[in-house]
């Protein structure tokens, strides 16, 4: 997911500066389609619509039109009006405890997202020391531990000089490798080579066998999420009404582009049923550059997605937190212990207990055989936990318009309500089907999989954030928070 790439203290800067009434940046309507592109855009997900072939269009474009379009629009006009992000917006909509169940569903789903990010990263660094390692667990675990303390300690001390890393991790990490591997594909269907898998109008939808031939476009849910973080800045278009739409369908077609081209790219080269989840960009890389003689490129092509994933997980490993931090001192949602800060005022204890339970689930990759089995796993609860913020949000959004139909905004969405509608059932439908293994699992227990994305889903998305609530005491709310 290379949706987060807005800090949340860049969000709450740009939210008082609105509310001060100082007059805001002008950006061009197609700056802000390209930050979003840059905030959305990954090639982290290719390998896995890549095993669908010439269906992924189809796998990615509906996702695109039901849930990305309503959940840009909608989160425009929540953040035109009430600036300060999702807390903010449910809050006012529905309630201040849903409002502190979204904002903890938004940081819980990183405790999933960095261990495959970083399995992802680590995959890509064995295509450098030695590929047969991508699909090994206790090295996969080791990476994931290593990096993910690492970035801890790194973080802890305020290091400033990261923030513009993610700011790279469009070009070096995106569009020059994903350029590099259409290009080289062109280059091999043109020279008479079969595609390894068909590319024919019949093959356009994916084939029919049960739910479980459609589950992976849950995962493009994941991909596509994050545009809130964007919505921040429509104030700073001129006509907003106007602009903000344009730039959100530029947006949508450049991010199809990245996605569905690199996938499609791969799936020349590497049968569906020897695609790795985590390793799949670099399988492709490694079968072209080996069939151009060109196989030297290998460890340059690893390095510039390894540096682009480890920036961004540099630059927003403690952006989730600071933001649950600052509500909870506010508001006593967490206790004292996670809510201290470092010399240099980093949440440093929320991040080492986010690390303890990052190693604990980085074990499973040690423990389960098979390495894009977990991948997908911790991709799947990843996506349910975020799922939940959206349905407040869209709840949260009729609700406001219902409720506060006067309000100052500075974008209002047309027929908010249907869109809305067709943005919960999307997430519902993504929700639901969540919980049906893909067909790659094969003959995998599909008790044991719903149990343990069923467990992921409701111990990390619903009952933590409902102890904290149920168990907190007025001596949560720290001296440095102001009361509500």
């Amino acid at each position: 997911m290379a949706s987060m790439d807005i800090p949340a203290d860049q969000q709450r800067q740009v939210a008082r500066t609105d509310v001060s009434g100082a007059a805001p940046p002008v950006l061009t309507w197609v700056t802000l389609a390209l930050m979003t592109t840059a905030s959305v855009a990954s090639l982290r997900a290719a390998p896995t619509m890549a095993v669908y072939g010439l269906a992924c269009v189809f796998l990615y474009l509906v996702p695109a039109i039901v849930f990305l379009l309503p959940t840009a629009l909608v989160s425009a006009e929540l953040a035109s009006g009430w600036p300060g992000g999702v807390y903010r917006w449910v809050s006012e909509g529905l309630s201040k405890p849903l409002g502190f169940l979204a904002v903890w569903c938004q940081f819980a789903m990183t405790i999933f997202y960095y261990p495959s990010l970083l399995a992802f990263v680590a995959s890509t660094i064995a295509y450098v020391i030695d590929p047969s390692l991508a699909s090994n667990g206790p090295y996969t675990a080791i990476v994931i531990m290593v990096l993910y303390w690492t970035g801890v300690w790194v973080s802890s001390r305020g290091t400033k000089a990261l923030a513009g890393l993610s700011s790279w991790g469009l070009i070096i990490g995106t569009l020059v490798p994903g350029a590099i591997l259409v290009l080289l594909g062109l280059i091999f269907l043109g020279q008479g080579n079969e595609s390894a898998a068909p590319m024919t109008a019949s093959h356009l939808m994916p084939q029919w066998a049960g739910l479980a031939s459609l589950v992976l476009i849950v995962n493009n849910f994941l991909s596509y999420s994050g545009m809130e973080m964007n919505a921040v800045h429509v104030s700073s278009l001129k006509d907003p009404a106007k602009e903000y739409p344009k730039s959100m369908f530029m947006a949508m077609g450049l991010v199809l582009l990245i996605f569905i081209l690199p996938a499609l790219a791969i799936s020349w080269v590497v049968p569906a049923d020897q695609t790795s989840l985590t390793a799949g960009v670099m399988q492709a890389f490694h079968a072209f550059f080996s069939y151009f003689h060109i196989g030297w490129m290998t460890p340059i092509a690893a390095v510039m997605l390894v540096a682009a994933a480890l920036g961004g997980m540099l630059t927003w490993l403690a952006g989730p937190s600071k933001g649950l931090l600052e509500i909870s001192r506010s508001e006593g949602y967490l206790p004292p212990f996670l809510q201290k800060l470092n010399k240099q005022g980093i949440q440093q204890n929320i991040l080492v207990t986010q690390g303890v339970v990052t190693t604990i689930i980085a074990l499973m990759y040690a423990l389960i055989p098979n390495v894009s089995n977990v991948y997908w796993i911790f991709s799947t609860i990843t996506t349910q936990v975020y799922l939940i913020v959206y349905l407040l949000m869209f709840v949260a959004a009729m609700r406001l318009r219902k409720n506060q139909p006067d309000h100052p905004r500075g974008y209002r969405v047309p027929a908010l309500g249907l869109v809305c509608v067709v943005g919960l059932l999307a997430s519902l439908a993504a929700l639901a089907i969540g919980f049906v293994p893909p067909s790659q699992f094969g003959g995998g227990s599909v008790g044991v999989y719903v149990a343990i994305i069923g467990s992921g889903l409701v111990i990390l998305g619903l009952l933590v954030p409902w102890a904290f609530l149920k168990f907190r005491t007025p001596e949560w709310r720290t001296e440095e928070g102001s009361p509500s």
